[in-house]
């Protein structure tokens, strides 16, 4: 099991936030243009834990070199069943260096957008250590 699983799993904030890189790249499935730096996907991944009810990751894929994995979930989001996938791109020191996640269907990618637009200003002052 993967370290970024296992902390999900455990719903264990300190333990996601130190597996990423200070320059980690987070790309969401309903923003456009994907957000730089550890503050900002510490306090999106934050949000999406408190979105997010019934995660649970389903099945793990691993490339032969171990740099690479795909974590495949389920979760519900204001009443939409969501399937997902989170891309995991790992560093030469075993950190999160590229984080992207693609969701379906389109009914759960609008209700997942529109819970996380409402968690936004709350994700901006975490991420700014407000």
């Amino acid at each position: 099991m993967h370290a970024f699983r296992k902390a999900v799993e455990n719903r264990d904030e300190d333990a996601i936030v130190a597996l990423l890189a200070e320059d980690v790249v987070f790309t969401s499935p309903v923003a456009f243009k994907p957000y730089p730096g550890k503050a900002i996907t510490a306090a999106i991944l934050r949000g999406v834990m408190r979105v997010f009810e019934d995660f649970e990751y389903v099945r793990e894929i691993a490339d032969p070199d171990g740099r690479d994995h795909a974590l495949v979930f389920t979760a519900t989001v204001n009443g939409r069943r969501i399937q997902g996938c989170d891309f995991l791109h790992l560093d030469e020191d075993g950190l999160i260096d590229d984080f992207t996640v693609m969701v379906r269907p389109l009914s759960a990618a609008q209700a997942l957008a529109e819970a996380m637009g409402a968690q936004f200003d709350r994700i901006a002052r975490e991420a700014a250590g407000e």
